[in-house]
């Protein structure tokens, strides 16, 4: 089995101590962050005139607001900071964000459909980047990119929509669709005196059958990685690890808790390893892109500029008091358009195949 070239003995993308805090443990991380919010009666207090686009009712609702919110704009350091990917795709990185921004702002029916796509887009672009954290680790260990590849894609998505269709959260997955109905109140009530009763029918079937599937799946998964090491594979322990945190996760979190608990865990790590990716490949273009390369300790300042520019979107996206007085469908079609660019965008800025990581 050939290797690629840019094998490292390590095998790890940043050095062990940063991989393990930021990517292969951040599932595990997510559940701690995640206790003090449960525990604590403060952080589920209601909060008074807090809406905004996540609907942040408590402090843990507008904690999330503000983590989901940043790491959805940050996805513009790679695509219109780094001049060599934004010449890739000068069309999508200029005409399409306006062409999508005024659709929206002229019409609530786009708004609606742009928002019930990103919900589902959502559970398939989180799958994804735990798919390309592993690629990255396999290509560290010099394996070929394309081995194994069709393998982990089915598993990543097993392992984020399984839970979901099979589990407690797919009801409360398609009710979220009603905060975007609001502009076609027959619509949504259309829908919404079908779903709860063709889920009920059909949550039993849907369940069974993804076991049916899934169960063989993973068997058939652990025996094609053997027969693919006899044939000169070389196993990443970080992904091996990487995966044995997020299963028992995603599972117990979509399959078994809330909606709320399980949206909490899996948004909090997902952000949380996509602001550390960002960083760790876009930093040294930031440091000189925010004028910052000449300067000792320029590079620290960047990174505090990186961070407290996606937070502070996420603040002003969380809390209304903060939006320039926007109307709530002004907001709404700002915040769906760095919603859905930050999941298209993804899909082809990140290519560990194609050799643009």
């Amino acid at each position: 089995m050939a290797h690629a070239n840019s094998s490292d003995p390590s095998g790890f993308i940043a050095g062990p101590i940063r991989d393990t805090v930021f990517l292969i443990a951040a599932p595990l991380l997510g559940v701690l962050v995640f206790l003090p919010f449960y525990l604590s009666p403060v952080m589920n207090y209601p909060l008074e005139q807090v809406g905004g686009y996540f609907y942040a009712t408590t402090l843990k609702d507008a904690f999330m607001g503000v983590v989901i919110s940043s790491h959805l704009v940050i996805v513009f350091f790679r695509s219109h900071g780094n001049p060599r990917v934004f010449r890739r795709h000068p069309i999508r990185f200029t005409v399409v964000p306006a062409v999508l921004l005024t659709a929206m702002l002229l019409s609530p029916v786009v708004v609606a459909a742009i928002g019930i796509l990103s919900i589902w887009w959502d559970v398939y672009h989180s799958s994804l980047q735990t798919f390309g954290i592993g690629r990255i680790y396999d290509q560290k260990r010099g394996n070929d990119l394309q081995v194994g590849r069709r393998l982990d894609y089915v598993l990543n998505l097993l392992i984020y929509a399984g839970p979901i269709v099979g589990g407690a959260s797919l009801f409360l997955h398609i009710a979220n669709h009603d905060r975007h109905l609001g502009s076609m109140p027959a619509l949504g009530e259309a829908l919404f005196d079908q779903i709860p009763v063709v889920a009920n029918i059909y949550s039993r079937y849907a369940t069974f059958t993804l076991l049916a599937f899934a169960i063989p799946f993973c068997v058939y998964y652990v025996y094609a990685y053997w027969r693919l090491q006899r044939r000169g594979y070389r196993v990443s322990f970080q992904k091996v690890f990487l995966l044995a945190f997020l299963v028992p996760v995603s599972v117990v979190c979509w399959g078994f808790n809330s909606f709320a608990e399980a949206f909490f865990v899996m948004n909090f790590f997902h952000s949380w390893q996509y602001f550390f990716l960002v960083w760790h490949i876009e930093g040294r273009n930031l440091t000189p892109l925010f004028r910052l390369d000449r300067f000792r300790y320029g590079s620290q300042v960047a990174l505090a500029v990186y961070v407290f520019a996606g937070v502070g979107f996420g603040v002003w996206a969380t809390f209304p008091w903060l939006s320039l007085h926007f109307t709530d469908h002004t907001m709404l079609s700002i915040l769906m358009t760095v919603a859905i660019l930050h999941f298209w965008y993804d899909g082809f800025i990140w290519s560990v195949s194609r050799g643009h990581v």
